[in-house]
């Protein structure tokens, strides 16, 4: 498997996979996201809007030529980049990026009135969710003030303000002003998808402008917040913490972290003492979000609404538990190794392995991270894993309640 980092003619980066005897070829092109004041919502429209027509075709016939050779692609939305992604069969490469080509240059953002009514309804079904709700809640106070802060009831609230002209302006300046990254995984000659790309993006801006990047501001104090619901059955809890984040020396102690509490199923420590031990759970476990900024880890729990200050005792039992005795060799031997099945099933597909080294190489943690991270995980030792649990299970925390 033969891996090169190239340039295009117009300086941006492009990582080249080759992944020889596959008949799907992959290809992601990311937008580094800034913090320019666009209003909460302006960024979820774009990526809905920008597969709804072009100068020279329809929402319909963008479809129906996807559709007609089987390339699957899709634009979305992530914390830090705007993603398009496309699979196609080998020969049909080619004509998928001259049609991807065709909404990263000249999309007309038809559709707008069409999509803010559909984003709402949606919006409004996922808001009835009472997992979404309390993740909701969560995610606008771990990062509050903060485009990570910005959940789906903050941009409920503010859909019907945004228009048109706001979302064009904000898709102008990321692709006059972001960093790109390309990435493809395939079994095309190098030379070939090289050619391909220069002529279809190879005058587009290179960017690199990446304007202010702020950073979430800390958490001085615990934040409670107690949502009430009539019709729900049961009480979801969330309760969790600000992390480092990729760059950071604690990340392959916090990803076995949470391996060991709450990420690894039916043998992680939440689920055995909660659900099978005490009979507190429909549901328990936890979760490890990095992002360019910052990370959140956090630990949940639906139950029935009179287990719920119990609930919070167990969350604390085990973090105590794990921040005052090491994890045994046998323990943390079993989370590296669930840990690192994990990571190969991630990168299973071309267009996985496309997606995940367009991550690395637009957020800056070069193409090489999964081969570093790998062997990162292998040297945790149990004594980090407690340091790693005291230095961030703190007071600090962000409590997220939903009971009937």
């Amino acid at each position: 498997m033969e891996s090169k980092i190239l340039r295009l003619k117009n300086d941006i980066e492009f990582f080249y996979k080759q992944n020889r005897n596959t008949p799907i070829a992959a290809l992601c092109i990311n937008f580094a996201l800034s913090d320019y004041d666009s209003a909460p919502g302006v960024y979820a429209l774009m990526a809905r809007l920008l597969y709804q027509g072009t100068k020279t075709k329809s929402a319909e016939q963008i479809a129906e030529e996807f559709d007609s050779c089987g390339i699957g692609c899709v634009v979305e939305m992530k914390m830090d980049y705007l993603r398009f992604k496309f699979m196609s069969l080998n020969e049909d490469f080619e004509h998928a990026v001259e049609l991807v080509t065709d909404l990263v240059k000249n999309s007309t953002f038809d559709e707008f009135e069409k999509e803010v009514a559909k984003l709402q309804g949606e919006l409004i079904a996922e808001l009835d969710s009472s997992r979404q709700k309390v993740m909701d809640g969560f995610t606008r106070n771990i990062f509050e003030g903060h485009r990570y802060g910005i959940s789906s009831t903050t941009i409920l609230e503010n859909l019907q303000n945004i228009t048109k002209e706001q979302v064009v302006e904000a898709y102008r300046k990321l692709y006059e002003n972001a960093k790109k990254v390309i990435t493809f995984v395939g079994d095309i000659e190098e030379e070939n998808v090289e050619k391909i790309l220069n002529e279809n993006l190879g005058d587009i801006p290179a960017g690199g402008e990446d304007g202010v990047k702020k950073s979430p501001k800390s958490i001085e104090e615990s934040r409670e917040i107690f949502i009430t619901k009539p019709d729900a059955n049961q009480a979801h809890i969330i309760k969790g913490w600000r992390t480092e984040t990729f760059d950071s020396e604690d990340y392959p102690a916090l990803i076995l972290l949470n391996i060991i509490l709450g990420a690894s199923g039916l043998s992680s420590r939440l689920f055995l003492e909660l659900r099978d031990k005490k009979g507190l759970a429909y549901v328990v476990g936890s979760s490890y979000e990095p992002f360019l900024l910052g990370g959140a880890f956090s630990i949940s729990i639906a139950t029935e609404p009179k287990n719920i200050n119990v609930s919070l005792e167990g969350f604390d039992e085990e973090l105590e538990k794990i921040k005052t005795i090491e994890v045994s060799e046998e323990e943390l031997a079993n989370a590296k190794t669930n840990l690192l099945g994990k990571l190969a099933f991630s990168f299973e597909t071309n267009s996985q392995q496309s997606c995940n080294y367009a991550q690395y190489g637009i957020l800056g943690l070069g193409f090489d991270f999964y081969e570093k991270t790998k062997e990162r995980i292998k040297t945790v030792t149990a004594e980090q894993i407690k340091k790693c649990a005291q230095k961030y299970f703190n007071d600090k925390f962000v409590l997220s309640v939903l009971k009937p």
